[in-house]
């Protein structure tokens, strides 16, 4: 056990302060943003929104996010990522705490697509930082300490979130989301100012190749929509498929949720170190990824015995433990010949636009043709994704050999 701990401790071994720093710095952020999970009980219950209206709204939700991201790397590309990551986190803060003033659907349509328009400035530059402040050989594990952040904040947020409801009301969220961006506005001072972190591997193209440009990252680019695409379905119908279907009690539901995340936590470092070492190409580790995620549907086809779901999620846990961290990583390589922020932004939209698409699709596809025919609908649009990375990584091997 003591030996078991140790090695644990070794995966995170070599990563920059300012990395951790950074990890922080979105820890808090992604803690903060609280008000997410309970929008759709805000709306319906202390505004009176009908589940139409909802749906709007989280249209709203979703292209505010493509267009931040679009514009977070735009913005990275031209003023650098320090500058982008504390307008946002700034700007973050005050739009979250005047949103709980807004009580018409216009007006909420019009509040959420501008905060999610400035949040998610942040996600395209706080990658470009990432990579900056990484060693070469350790941004997957850089990434996938970021992505431990993440996971620890959207467990924590809700939590606390749920108390916050209970003894103050809804409106503290929003003052607790706005406060928490900008607690982590004067920690990104401190911590990470330009003139006083080390930057490692910065990197700054005087020819810089569009990323319009960049076929091989179309391919990945279309992949990546897909995995969200079928991933997201583990937020939006599958929940309704646990009830519905298995007759699943909310705290059984959380329960299956939480192995997810105590999976991430428990064995990401370790799994992401071991993968690193088998020197196989990040393309194809994505590959093994989607494949993951994309048998985590076919075991529900196979039996109706509940511990497929256990199964299942197990599945789509260590699919998603790949995946995320060597896509990501993916891209930092390939925008080290164009636009890092421009890159960074596409990764990141192919994911939002998967928000756009996935949970509406998902939840229209049940209502017309079943659980069953779904997670069968699903499987191969998942087959079509991992036929593209099978081709991405092909193409790789073939630049590599060219060079």
């Amino acid at each position: 056990m003591k030996k078991l701990y140790f090695n644990y401790l070794e995966t995170f071994k070599g990563l920059s302060t300012e990395v951790w720093w950074l990890s922080l710095i979105t820890l808090i952020n992604r803690a903060g943003t609280m008000v997410i999970p309970f929008l759709s009980l805000y709306l319906t219950k202390s505004l009176g929104f009908t589940l139409q209206n909802v749906g709007w709204i989280m249209t709203c939700f979703g292209v505010g996010s493509v267009l931040g991201s679009w514009l977070g790397g735009k913005l990275t590309d031209k003023i650098g990522y320090y500058k982008v990551m504390s307008i946002s986190l700034f700007l973050t803060g005050v739009l979250f705490v005047a949103l709980q003033y807004v009580t018409t659907l216009l007006g909420f349509c019009i509040g959420i697509f501008l905060v999610m328009l400035v949040a998610d400035t942040f996600r395209p530059a706080m990658f470009v930082a990432l990579s900056a402040y990484s060693k070469p050989e350790n941004k997957t594990r850089s990434v996938t300490l970021i992505r431990l952040a993440i996971n620890l904040g959207f467990t924590a947020g809700p939590a606390v979130g749920g108390l916050i409801i209970t003894s103050i009301g809804y409106h503290g969220l929003f003052w607790v989301d706005g406060i928490t961006c900008l607690m982590a506005v004067v920690l990104l001072m401190q911590v990470l100012n330009p003139k006083k972190a080390r930057v490692l591997d910065e990197v700054k193209v005087e020819d810089p190749v569009s990323v319009y440009k960049d076929k091989p990252f179309w391919i990945f680019f279309v992949a990546m929509f897909i995995f969200g695409f079928i991933f997201l379905q583990y937020f939006s119908t599958m929940p309704l498929y646990y009830r519905d279907v298995h007759h699943l009690t909310e705290l059984e539901i959380g329960l299956l949720f939480g192995l997810n995340g105590f999976f991430i936590f428990l064995l990401e470092m370790p799994l992401i170190k071991w993968l690193e070492d088998t020197k196989n190409s990040k393309s194809y580790l994505m590959l093994i990824g989607l494949l993951l995620t994309v048998f985590s549907f076919i075991v529900l086809l196979i039996s109706t015995w509940a511990g497929v779901l256990v199964i299942g999620i197990l599945l789509m846990t260590i699919g998603e433990m790949i995946a995320f961290p060597f896509s990501n990583a993916f891209v930092i390589d390939r925008a080290k010949k164009g636009n890092q922020g421009e890159y960074m932004a596409f990764y990141s939209i192919a994911f939002s636009m998967a928000h756009i698409f996935g949970h509406n699709s998902g939840m229209q596809l049940v209502d017309k043709i079943g659980f069953d025919n779904t997670w069968s609908l699903i499987t191969a649009v998942g087959f079509i994704g991992v036929l593209c990375l099978w081709i991405l990584t092909r193409v790789v091997k073939r630049e590599k050999v060219e060079a």
